[in-house]
C-alpha cells in the first residue's frame, strides 16, 4: 500500500469512528498532542490532545445527531499531508455544514497530529444546509443526505 493510501484509509477510519461516536477509537487515530484547529465561534477550540477531540465528536454525535460524509480526498505522495472536503450533517438540528480539512500525519502514517477546518461559508442559523452559494453539489454526486450507521438514522 502506498504512503498516500495509508492516509487516506486513516482518514476515512477516522471519519468511520466520528460516525460511530467511538471514543477510543477516536483517540487512537491521534498523536495524544494531537490538535484539531475551526473557524472562529466554536467555544473551546481549538481542541487539543486526542481525548479532547474524541470527547468533542462523542458530545456532537449524542446531542445534535452528528454523522459526516467524505465527499473528496486528495493525499501528498509522502503521505504526511492530505486535505479533504466533507459535510457534517447534524441530524437532530436538521442543519448540514460543509467544509474542507487539512491533515497532517505521523512520521508512519499511523496518526493524525494535525486537523484544520475550513467552512464553505459562515455558519448561519437561518439556512438548514451550509454551503457554497450556487454550487451544484447534487450535480457534482455530492451526499445529498446523512449516512445511515448501524441502522440508526
Amino acid at each position: 500500500m502506498t504512503r498516500a493510501a495509508r492516509a487516506e484509509r486513516l482518514i476515512r477510519h477516522y471519519f468511520d469512528m466520528c460516525n460511530a461516536g467511538d471514543r477510543q477509537g477516536l483517540i487512537d487515530c491521534f498523536t495524544p498532542d494531537g490538535v484539531h484547529y475551526f473557524p472562529p465561534g466554536l467555544p473551546g477550540a481549538p481542541w487539543r490532545g486526542a481525548a479532547a477531540i474524541a470527547d468533542g465528536w462523542v458530545w456532537c454525535v449524542q446531542n445534535m445527531g452528528s454523522k459526516w460524509t467524505i465527499e473528496k480526498v486528495l493525499c501528498d505522495a509522502s503521505g504526511r499531508e492530505a486535505v479533504i472536503e466533507w459535510t457534517h450533517w447534524k441530524t437532530k438540528l436538521n442543519e448540514a455544514l460543509r467544509g474542507d480539512e487539512w491533515y497532517i500525519f505521523n512520521d508512519d502514517i499511523t496518526k493524525i497530529t494535525e486537523i484544520r477546518a475550513y467552512y464553505a461559508s459562515p455558519v448561519n442559523k437561518a439556512d438548514a444546509v451550509n454551503k457554497l452559494h450556487g454550487f451544484d453539489y447534487g450535480g457534482r454526486g455530492y451526499h445529498m443526505a446523512p449516512p445511515v450507521v448501524d441502522g440508526r438514522d
